[in-house]
């Protein structure tokens, strides 16, 4: 619950920062509508009537976010479609990219316990119905624990990869954002300034003060696309390592989990979808009919289905194989 906290708290400061950054060239606006001129004179004739504070005052009139926004052409509304997806990954990420979401301290016990109790299918059961970075990658090694220990590994290797790859690609996009945000907005500056200046060939320099406040007003979007760009790349490179740490600590806890398991024992084991409760008595079966050898001092346990036996007794009370104990 504090993790889902702080990851609301840096959501909702992300939105505040973008809306204050939004909101200031309206707030300077309005001080400037407002300011009286610089160049009044100290007295005015009483024969002539002083006209010129009023066009003064309404030369410029406090606008509001959305009209600033509009200035900028329609590339803003692909620029706002940017921010929403900016706002909506890096909340994603904050939230996905932690330990205890790729690798629940509850589901690690749950797992230890099952592996530690040579339980490998529950475990694998487990993996299958709690699904995250963890149980997807150990639930693969699992399915090669027949094998041998190098084709599980293999297979975690491959699998991890895969999840990492799944895991940062929302991430990737902040990136994408970052490169592409600026060039929109360059392009919508541009795309204004192309327009003005053909208004200008038509009309002619009547108001050049006017002019320069086309100019100005285009170019809102490439403030728009620095707005989306900047933070874009800050939320990329942050959750880029906190993704690196969490995957280093999730694959940590497969590896913990497969330390300990007897692959040599193991040996031609099915786990997964094709795992059935008779597998041992068919494995049983085709070996019933070898002569093991078996060393006094080295077990007392039937080579073929590895139940207790005493030393000495043949066959194998459980499965029926011929034990040689030798002299």
């Amino acid at each position: 619950m504090p993790s889902i906290l702080s990851t609301l708290l840096k959501t909702s400061l992300l939105i505040l920062v973008l809306l204050a950054v939004l909101t200031l060239p309206n707030t300077l606006l309005a001080q400037d509508a407002g300011a009286p001129p610089a160049s009044a004179p100290a007295t005015a004739s009483p024969s002539t009537p002083d006209t010129s504070a009023t066009p003064a005052e309404g030369s410029k009139e406090a606008v509001t976010v959305v009209q600033f926004l509009s200035n900028g052409g329609k590339v803003m509304y692909v620029l706002g479609l940017a921010s929403v997806c900016l706002v909506w990954f890096t909340a994603e990420g904050f939230f996905i990219l932690r330990n205890g979401k790729l690798a629940p301290p509850a589901l690690v016990a749950r797992l230890r316990e099952a592996v530690n109790a040579g339980n490998y299918q529950e475990a694998w059961n487990i993996c299958k119905t709690n699904r995250c970075f963890l149980s997807n990658v150990l639930g693969a090694g699992l399915e090669r624990i027949g094998r041998n220990k190098d084709a599980v590994e293999f297979v975690v290797e491959e699998s991890s990869i895969r999840e990492s790859t799944q895991l940062k690609t929302n991430t990737t996009y902040l990136s994408v954002i970052g490169v592409v945000s600026p060039m929109i907005g360059l392009t919508g500056t541009v795309w204004g300034m192309i327009q003005a200046f053909q208004t200008l060939g038509e009309n002619g320099i009547a108001n050049p003060s006017q002019l320069a406040a086309n100019i100005g007003e285009v170019l809102v979007a490439t403030m728009g696309g620095l707005v989306v760009a900047v933070p874009a790349f800050v939320f990329f490179y942050v959750l880029r390592a906190k993704a690196q740490n969490a995957i280093l600590y999730a694959e940590s806890q497969v590896y913990r989990l497969l330390d300990d398991i007897p692959y040599d024992q193991l040996s031609g084991v099915k786990i997964g979808e094709n795992f059935s409760s008779d597998q041992g008595s068919k494995n049983r079966s085709t070996r019933s009919a070898v002569s093991q050898k078996v060393s006094r001092n080295v077990t007392t346990n039937c080579p073929a289905c590895n139940a207790p036996i005493s030393v000495g007794v043949t066959p194998c009370p459980n499965c029926g194989t011929v034990l040689d104990w030798g002299s």
